[in-house]
């Protein structure tokens, strides 16, 4: 949801914006009647009032218990968190950056990972080609 005045303006200048584009006529046989927010938001205030309402993030979340062999990093090579015994972390927090690939064949290749790890099956041979 947003936060601050300087969050909303884009957003609903970005209704605006998508009515307006909506409006045109090659639109025309795609366009029905406006659902959200609706008709009667035809003020700023009124679609800040509905923005209010109906925004919520839509985002990957990752990198809060990053992986690495730094002082800084919750999660060593082999996923198991530091300092505490028998616990390991297998999601998207795991990741040192944002990925910039799908983010659920990552977490799929993670969880792969690290069943291998739990398992104590060596690393694959690199593949030939």
């Amino acid at each position: 949801m947003p936060g601050s005045a300087r969050d909303f303006e884009p957003l609903v200048a970005g209704v605006w914006i998508a009515r307006e584009v909506a409006r045109q006529r090659p639109m025309e046989r795609w366009r029905g009647e406006e659902i959200f927010p609706g008709e009667a938001a035809q003020s700023d205030e009124a679609l800040r009032a509905y923005i209010r309402k109906a925004a919520m993030p839509f985002h990957h979340v990752c990198g809060t218990c990053r992986m690495g062999s730094d002082d800084e990093a919750v999660v060593d090579t082999e996923l198991r968190v530091r300092g505490v015994e028998g616990l390991r972390v297998v999601d998207a927090s795991v990741f040192p950056d944002v990925v910039g690939a799908n983010t659920n064949a990552c977490v799929l290749m993670i969880g792969e990972r690290a069943a291998d790890l739990i398992l104590g099956r060596p690393l694959l041979a690199p593949a030939i080609l």
